[in-house]
C-alpha cells in the first residue's frame, strides 16, 4: 500500500501530526496567521496549512518519505504533540535540502520571519537553526550590533 504523499503546493506546508487538541491547534494556526508589525511595514507568513489524519502520529523521518521529489519548497512546517502540549506551541522547522531531516523549533509569530526569508532565499536554513534559544527553540534573530 502507497503512503500518502504531501500536497505540492504555492506556499510552504503546516502539517498537523498531532490530533488530541483542537484548540491549541486553532490557536497555533492563528498566530502563524497573525500580521507581524515592522518599521514601515506589515510581514505575513504565506503558508498552507494541512489537517490530514493520513499523517497522524508520523514523526520526521516518516514525514520525510512523503516529501514529493518536486516539492516546490526547501523546508517544512510540523505541528506535533510537542507542539501542541508546550505552552509556546514551538513548531518543528525540517530543512528539505541542505541537510535533509535537520532541524529546529520556533515559536508561531517567528514562522512569517522563517518562511519570507527562506521562501525567496535571502537567508539559510543554517541561519535560523543557530539562533536558537538554549532551549532549542527560535524566537526571533538578535538584534544587530553597532
Amino acid at each position: 500500500m502507497d503512503q500518502k504523499q504531501l500536497p505540492k503546493t504555492n506556499n510552504p506546508l503546516v502539517v498537523r501530526t498531532d490530533f488530541e487538541n483542537q484548540q491549541a491547534w486553532k490557536t497555533v494556526c492563528k498566530l502563524i496567521r497573525a500580521p507581524v508589525p515592522a518599521p514601515g511595514d506589515t510581514f505575513y507568513a504565506y503558508v498552507q496549512f494541512l489537517e490530514d489524519v493520513a499523517f497522524r502520529g508520523l514523526g520526521t523521518e516518516e514525514l520525510l518519505a512523503r516529501v514529493p521529489s518536486d516539492y516546490n519548497h526547501s523546508f517544512l512546517f510540523v505541528v506535533d504533540s510537542t507542539a501542541i502540549n508546550h505552552p509556546e506551541f514551538p513548531i518543528l522547522v525540517i530543512d528539505l535540502r541542505g541537510v535533509d531531516g535537520r532541524n529546529f523549533r520556533a515559536i508561531p509569530r517567528a514562522i512569517q520571519a522563517i518562511e519570507n526569508n527562506l521562501s525567496i532565499s535571502n537567508m539559510d536554513f543554517s541561519e535560523f537553526a543557530v539562533a536558537v534559544d538554549e532551549d532549542g527553540i527560535f524566537r526571533g534573530l538578535p538584534a544587530p550590533q553597532g
